[in-house]
């Protein structure tokens, strides 16, 4: 009995924390709205992938070129 007493205290200490902690953390400040609108992120993916591509087809040249000799 004395292990289910325990349990028991640990499961109540347990719902107090959580009592105390969860209306503080819900009372934080709104995030700030994002500074841009994503054409931004989506024009330096799309920046990479060019030069992602320049260098593959660079390096597929580079090795046709090596064995046509």
């Amino acid at each position: 009995m004395a292990g289910v007493s325990r349990v028991v205290a640990a499961g109540v200490a347990l719902l107090v924390v959580f009592a105390i902690v969860l209306p503080i953390v819900q009372a934080q400040a709104p995030a700030p709205a994002p500074t841009s609108d994503g054409t931004s992120i989506d024009q330096g993916i799309a920046y990479v992938l060019m030069l992602v591509a320049l260098a593959l087809t660079y390096l597929i040249h580079a090795a046709d070129l090596s064995h046509s000799f």
